[in-house]
C-alpha cells in the first residue's frame, strides 16, 4: 500500500471525530480563521487544498468555494455542512479542476505531502497571474512541543510531518516558479488563557525577533511574473498642482510617450500664483500633441484629494502620480511603466534614499523621518518599504478600484494620498516593488509640506497601521 494510500485512510478513520478535535483547538482554529478572512477579501473566488470538513473554506466568504481533500470521508461530510460550495475527492498532488481561482488556501497541509515540490507545480493549473496563494505551516522549533500535546490528548493525531525550515520554503517556493508577497507568523500561545493569550499574541507575538517564535509561519505567494510579455498599456499621468506655474510646461515636455496612449491630468488646487492659467495656456499651446487635461479642486484640500479626483478622472488602463515640483524626473515613468507592464510588481513606487541628493533636496530631519516610517511600515506590512512617502506611486486602475472598493476597511484618513495606496495594496496582498529615483532640488516655488504638523499626522497613521495590520484578530 503506498503512502499516500496510508494518509488516506489514516484521515478517515479521523473525519467522524473531526469536530471533536476542532473544539479542542478551538483557539487556535480561530486564529487561523480570522487570519484568513482578514488576507482573503470576501466573495472572491477561493479553492482551499486540503480541506478537512469545509469549515475554514466557508469562513472567507467565497463567492464561489471549491475544497478538495485526499480524504471521501472527510469530502462527504464537508458536502453535507455545506451543500453551498464544492466539494472533491483529489490529491494535492494530481489535481484534477479547470477553474481558476483568486485564492488558494494551501493550510497546515505541506507536512502531510510525500511531494512538497509536486504539489505546488500542481497549484498552476489553478492560478493566473492575479492569484495568490495563503499558506500555513507549523514552525519546526515546536516539532517537540505538538509531539507532547497530541501524547496529552490536547492535539488530533497527525501521521508522521515533513519539517521544512523557513529556507527551505523559500527554495521550494523559487523551484515552483512562485514568489513570494508578503510572509509573517502568529501564535506565541496556540490555546486560550483568558487575557494573557489574546495580549501575548496580539503584541508581544508581532514584535521583531520574537516574532520568529511563533507556532504558525505564513506565506502569500503569487506566480512569477512573466518578464517577456510584449503586451502594452494605456496610461494616465496625474500631477497634483499647487503653486507650481514655473514647472508646468517643463512637466508637459519632459513626460515619455508611455505605452499605447499618455494622457496627462493636471489637479489645480487652488494656487495664489498663475498656475490655473498657466495650465490652460498649456493645454491650449499642445492640444495637437499632447492629450492634457485639467480638473479644479475647488473647496477641496490637500494632496490625497487631488490624487482621488485625478484617479476618477482618469480613462486609461495604468494611473501614476508625478509631483509638479519635478523633484523626481518624469523621464523616469518609462521605469516605473515598464516595471508595471513585466508584473515585476502591483504598486510600483519611487524610493529616494538610494542615490546621493541635490543639495537641500531633502532636510535632515525629513531624511530621518522617511527612515523610520520606512523600518515601521514596513515591520506592519510584512513587506520590505525603504521610502514611504516618495510621491511618484503607479498601479493599475483595476487594482486602484479594488482598493476603493476596500476602503471602507480603513475609512477616508490620508491627506496625502500615499498611504490610502500603500494601506489598500497591502490588504489586498498586492506585490509592493520600489525603483530608485534621483531626488531633485526644487526649481521654483516652496514645499507644501510643513514637517512637523504632517510629522504628527503619520505618527497617527503608523498608530493606524498597526491597529488594522497587527492587532486586527482579537
Amino acid at each position: 500500500m503506498d503512502s499516500r494510500q496510508n494518509i488516506r485512510d489514516y484521515y478517515n478513520s479521523l473525519a467522524s471525530k473531526r469536530d471533536f478535535w476542532k473544539k479542542k483547538s478551538k483557539y487556535y482554529q480561530s486564529i487561523i480563521e480570522d487570519f484568513m478572512s482578514f488576507v482573503i477579501p470576501p466573495q472572491k473566488k477561493v479553492l482551499e487544498v486540503g480541506c478537512g470538513t469545509g469549515d475554514l473554506l466557508v469562513k472567507v466568504q467565497p463567492e464561489y468555494g471549491v475544497g478538495i481533500d485526499i480524504s471521501d470521508k472527510m469530502v462527504k461530510i464537508a458536502s453535507k455542512k455545506y451543500p453551498k460550495y464544492k466539494f472533491l475527492v483529489q490529491d494535492a498532488q494530481q489535481i484534477n479542476i479547470v477553474d481558476r481561482f483568486d485564492y488558494i488556501i494551501f493550510s497546515d497541509l505541506i507536512g502531510n505531502l510525500d511531494d512538497v515540490q509536486l504539489s505546488l507545480n500542481e497549484l498552476h493549473k489553478v492560478i493566473n497571474e492575479r492569484s495568490r496563494i495563503i499558506i500555513t505551516y507549523y514552525n519546526f522549533l515546536w516539532e517537540q512541543i505538538l509531539n507532547i500535546a497530541t501524547f496529552l490528548g490536547l492535539k488530533m493525531p497527525q501521521p508522521p510531518q515533513n519539517w521544512l525550515s523557513n529556507t527551505d520554503i523559500n527554495n521550494l517556493l523559487n523551484i515552483c516558479n512562485f514568489e513570494i508577497v508578503k510572509q509573517g507568523s502568529l501564535l506565541l500561545i496556540p490555546f486560550n488563557i483568558p487575557f494573557l493569550s489574546n495580549f501575548i499574541n496580539n503584541f508581544i507575538a508581532k514584535l521583531p525577533g520574537i516574532r520568529r517564535l511563533c507556532l504558525v509561519q505564513y506565506y502569500i505567494v503569487r506566480k512569477n511574473p512573466n518578464t517577456y510579455s510584449d503586451k502594452e498599456f494605456s496610461v494616465s499621468v496625474i500631477i497634483p498642482a499647487r503653486n507650481e506655474a514655473g514647472t508646468i510646461e517643463q512637466a508637459i515636455l519632459r513626460i515619455p510617450k508611455l505605452g499605447s496612449s499618455t494622457e496627462i491630468i493636471f489637479i489645480e488646487g487652488g494656487s495664489t500664483d498663475n498656475t490655473l492659467s498657466q495650465i490652460k495656456l498649456m493645454i491650449k499651446k499642445y492640444e495637437h500633441h499632447k492629450d492634457i487635461k485639467l480638473v479644479n479642486q475647488y473647496h477641496s484640500k490637500g494632496k490625497g484629494d487631488a490624487v482621488r479626483k485625478g484617479f476618477a478622472k482618469a480613462k486609461n488602463d495604468i494611473l501614476m502620480i508625478l509631483d509638479a515640483d519635478l523633484t523626481v524626473d518624469p523621464e523616469a515613468l518609462s521605469k516605473f511603466y515598464n516595471a508595471l507592464r513585466l508584473n515585476r510588481g502591483d504598486l510600483i513606487m519611487g524610493s529616494r534614499l538610494v542615490y546621493p541628493m541635490e543639495k537641500q533636496a531633502m532636510r535632515f530631519l525629513n531624511i530621518l523621518g522617511n527612515m523610520f516610517f520606512s523600518s515601521a511600515f514596513t515591520f506592519l506590512l510584512d513587506q520590505k518599504i525603504k521610502d514611504t512617502l516618495c510621491g511618484t506611486k503607479v498601479l493599475f486602475k483595476t487594482d486602484y478600484l479594488q482598493i476603493i472598493q476596500n476602503r471602507k476597511y480603513f475609512g477616508d484618513f490620508d491627506p496625502f494620498g500615499d498611504f490610502d495606496l500603500i494601506f489598500g495594496a497591502a490588504k489586498l496582498n498586492l506585490k509592493i516593488l520600489e525603483i530608485p529615483i534621483r531626488y531633485r532640488s526644487r526649481t521654483y516655488g516652496n514645499t507644501n509640506i510643513s514637517r512637523f504638523k504632517h510629522g504628527l499626522l503619520l505618527f497617527k497613521m503608523m498608530f493606524f497601521a498597526a491597529k488594522k495590520f497587527k492587532f486586527h484578530g482579537k
